[in-house]
């Protein structure tokens, strides 16, 4: 294996995964107040109504399909009954739909964000490089699945990519299989690894993010000022003093 393969396919995952889960640790215990998708909803809401179902349910889904592509192996599927055309065929359909809906909603979130004044204020320069790199991601992504299944002759990622994905994580690096896929794939990992990396320091952070201590609050008690609505009456000291005449 050359340097640049072992750089690229070996110490830039360890790198960009250390820096996402150290980046969250340390946003999480300095920057609580921080953490946070700093809600613009106020200040528009007829595009996100459209761009945020499309690209929330949308990247879900993608999520879901990558899960399968990359943690389970082909010969899992094929335990259960499933071929590997038909897996193809799912796997195209639904990352295509999947692709284009969250690229979608994604462009028209980008625009609200550029054309609405307000909103495009909220947007920090980190923000900014968040949304370069998730755009290429997608689109790079996108393109493995049209161009290649559909278009053109698809190379088999499963023999490929998804190996080497599971080795890193079992601390067994095979970046032999990398070098081998398609040059799409590769920069479709690449984007996805430098997204990682730069994820703690977005508005990203609020994916880890959930209402859990919203059912266990204690209630929040409001008292009047008034004496006549107050429950207890004025401390001595304080009494009112009439007009000055």
């Amino acid at each position: 294996m050359s340097t640049t393969e072992i750089l690229l396919w070996v110490i830039l995952p360890y790198t960009c995964l250390a820096v996402f889960v150290v980046g969250h640790y340390w946003r999480y215990k300095y920057d609580k107040f921080g953490w946070t998708t700093r809600s613009s909803q106020l200040y528009e809401r007829r595009l996100l109504r459209w761009g945020s179902p499309l690209f929330h349910f949308g990247i879900l889904f993608v999520l879901a399909g990558h899960i399968v592509g990359l943690g389970i192996p082909s010969s899992w599927t094929e335990a259960v009954g499933m071929s590997e055309h038909a897996y193809h065929i799912l796997a195209v359909l639904t990352g295509a739909v999947a692709g284009f809906c969250t690229l979608a909603g994604l462009a028209i979130l980008i625009y609200r964000r550029r054309t609405v004044g307000p909103v495009f204020s909220a947007t920090t320069r980190n923000d900014k490089f968040m949304y370069v790199l998730l755009t290429a991601t997608i689109l790079f992504g996108l393109s493995n699945t049209v161009l290649g299944n559909v278009i053109g002759q698809a190379s088999d990622y499963r023999e490929t990519v998804s190996p080497w994905f599971r080795s890193i994580f079992y601390f067994q690096p095979r970046p032999e299989l990398m070098a081998e896929a398609g040059i799409g794939y590769q920069l479709h990992a690449i984007s996805a690894f430098l997204l990682f990396a730069t994820w703690p320091f977005t508005r990203l952070v609020h994916v880890f993010s959930a209402p859990v201590g919203y059912f266990t609050r204690p209630y929040i008690v409001y008292r009047s000022r008034t004496d006549q609505l107050g429950s207890r009456p004025a401390a001595r000291g304080w009494d009112r003093v009439g007009p000055t005449r």
